[in-house]
C-alpha cells in the first residue's frame, strides 16, 4: 500500500513538474502551413508578416526565387519555401492573388519567404521541443531544430538560420534522400561575387534610377551610367543598416551631391581655370563661338569669357549663354561683386564701380545672356566650343541623345564640348582630351 502511495505521489510530483514546465512559456514561435502540415518559425527571426503580389523578375535565379521585392525602400529576396522544398503548391484562394510571406532576418540580412498561410504566434516551453525525427521526410532533418505538440496540433519547427546559412557540406538536397547540389539558396557575403547577390543589387540600382528620374528628373545613361554604379557602391558601403533606396528629395540630393562638377554657384578657381586652359589649342581662330547651356547667374559664363580673353586677346569671341531660369539669367548681366569673389584672371576684366565691382565692356559685349530652353530648337552659328556642365543628365534619355546628336552637328571639327565632371560622351566622333576635374571631349569628324 505504501508503495502504491509513493507510486502515485510520484505520478502527481511528474504531472505537476510537466504542468509547470508547459505553463513556462520561454519560447514563441509564428506557425504556418505548407504542403498541408503545419510549421513554426522562432519569432526572434521573424521582422514581420506581408502579403503581396508584385515581384521584380531575376533573370537565371533557382526555381524557388520569386524575384525580389520592394519592402519600403529595402530590396529583400523572396524565396519561395514550396518549390524550395520541392512541395505541391497549395490550392488555397488568396485575395487578389497576394502571397503570404514571412520576413525573416537572418545574420542581420532580410529574406521574404512565401508560405501557404500564417497562422498564429504561439508560446512553448522549449523543453516540450522533441528532436526531430526521419518520419518527417518532406523535409531533410538537417533543416528542423524539433517538433511540438501545442493542443493537439503537431508543428514542425524550421531552423531558418541553418536554411539561409548552408554550408558545403550540406549541399545535397532540400529533400530528404534525394542529391540536388543546385537546389539551395545560400545568402552571399557581402564581399561575394554570387549571381543572386548581382541581381538583388541591379534591382536595387534600378529602384534608385527610377527614384532619381521621380526626384530629380535625373536620367541614367551612357553618359552617366559608370558614376551611377561607382556611386551606388559607395551608397551601399556608407549605409550599412540604413534603407538603400530613396525615399524623399532630400535623399536623392545626398545621392547626387558628389555628382556635380566643382564651382557650381562661384567662380571657378585658379586651379580649375588652369585645368581647363590646357584643354584648349594655343591659338584660335579670329571668331570664337561657344555656347554656354545652364549659364545660371553667370558665373561660370565670366569664367570661362575671361579665361579665354587672357588666352586669346585678338579673337573675337561671343558667348551665348542659356538658361531656363528666368529669374537667375534677367540677374546675370547685371551682377556686381567685391574683389574677394573675383579670382586673380578675371580682375583685369572687371571695372569698379559705387557698390562693387563689375565686368567690362569688353567681356559684356563678348556675352549674350538669353532665357531658352535646351529642349527647344535655337539658332546659333557653327561652334567652336560647347560648356555644358552637368545638364545633360537632368534631361529624358531621348532628349540626352537629341541634344548630343545637335552638339555634333553644330561643332566645327575639332571643336571642344566641356561636360560635368561625371558626365561622358560615347562613340567614335568623340576623342576625350581631359579626365577629372574637367571631361572634356574633341569632336572628330
Amino acid at each position: 500500500m505504501a508503495a502504491v502511495i509513493k507510486d502515485l505521489a510520484q505520478v502527481n510530483a511528474d504531472l505537476q513538474e510537466q504542468k509547470e514546465r508547459v505553463d513556462n512559456v520561454d519560447f514563441k514561435m509564428v506557425t504556418f502551413s505548407l504542403g498541408g502540415k503545419d510549421y513554426g518559425v522562432d519569432i526572434m527571426n521573424v521582422k514581420e508578416i506581408a502579403k503581396a503580389d508584385k515581384f521584380t523578375h531575376v533573370p537565371n535565379a533557382a526555381s524557388y526565387v520569386r524575384g525580389v521585392y520592394n519592402l519600403r525602400g529595402e530590396i529583400i529576396p523572396i524565396i519561395d519555401l514550396r518549390n524550395f522544398f520541392h512541395m505541391p503548391l497549395s490550392s488555397i484562394d488568396k485575395k487578389d492573388n497576394q502571397e503570404n510571406m514571412l520576413i525573416l532576418r537572418i545574420n542581420d540580412l532580410v529574406y521574404g519567404t512565401i508560405v501557404d498561410k500564417i497562422d498564429k504566434v504561439i508560446g512553448i516551453n522549449h523543453e516540450t521541443i522533441q528532436p526531430p525525427h526521419p518520419i518527417f521526410g518532406d523535409i531533410n532533418i538537417k533543416f528542423i531544430s524539433g517538433v511540438v505538440e501545442k493542443q493537439g496540433d503537431l508543428y514542425i519547427i524550421l531552423d531558418v538560420v541553418r536554411i539561409f546559412t548552408v554550408s558545403d557540406d550540406d549541399k545535397k538536397s532540400s529533400r530528404s534522400g534525394v542529391a540536388d547540389s543546385g537546389d539551395y539558396f545560400v545568402p552571399p557575403p557581402p564581399s561575394g561575387d554570387s549571381s543572386m547577390q548581382k541581381a538583388v543589387a541591379n534591382s536595387v540600382v534600378g529602384f534608385i534610377q527610377e527614384s532619381l528620374v521621380a526626384l530629380r528628373r535625373f536620367s541614367v545613361s551612357a553618359v552617366n551610367e559608370k558614376w551611377l554604379q561607382k556611386r551606388f557602391n559607395e551608397w551601399n558601403i556608407g549605409r550599412s543598416g540604413e534603407s538603400l533606396q530613396l525615399k524623399s528629395a532630400s535623399e536623392a540630393d545626398e545621392f547626387l551631391d558628389p555628382f556635380f562638377s566643382p564651382y557650381n554657384g562661384s567662380f571657378w578657381s585658379e586651379a580649375y581655370a588652369n585645368s581647363v586652359k590646357k584643354i584648349l589649342p594655343e591659338t584660335a581662330h579670329a571668331n570664337l563661338n561657344i555656347w554656354n547651356i545652364g549659364c545660371g547667374k553667370g558665373y561660370e559664363t565670366y569664367s570661362f569669357a575671361c579665361i579665354l580673353k587672357g588666352m586669346y586677346p585678338n579673337s573675337r569671341i561671343k558667348i551665348w549663354a542659356n538658361d531656363n531660369d528666368i529669374m537667375a539669367v534677367s540677374a546675370a548681366p547685371n551682377m556686381v561683386y567685391s574683389l574677394d569673389e573675383l579670382p586673380e584672371y578675371c580682375r583685369p576684366f572687371v571695372v569698379r564701380g559705387q557698390t562693387g565691382y563689375s565686368f567690362d565692356q569688353s567681356i559684356k559685349d563678348s556675352v549674350i545672356f538669353e532665357y531658352h530652353d535646351i529642349t527647344h530648337e535655337n539658332s546659333l552659328p557653327e561652334l567652336d566650343m560647347i560648356l555644358a556642365r552637368d545638364i545633360i543628365s537632368f534631361l529624358s534619355e531621348g532628349d540626352q541623345l537629341r541634344i548630343i546628336t545637335g552638339f555634333s552637328e553644330k561643332l566645327k571639327n575639332h571643336g571642344i564640348v566641356i561636360m560635368g565632371r561625371n558626365e561622358e560622351l560615347n562613340g567614335l566622333i568623340w576623342q576625350s582630351v581631359a579626365d577629372d576635374p574637367i571631361s572634356a571631349y574633341m569632336h572628330v569628324a
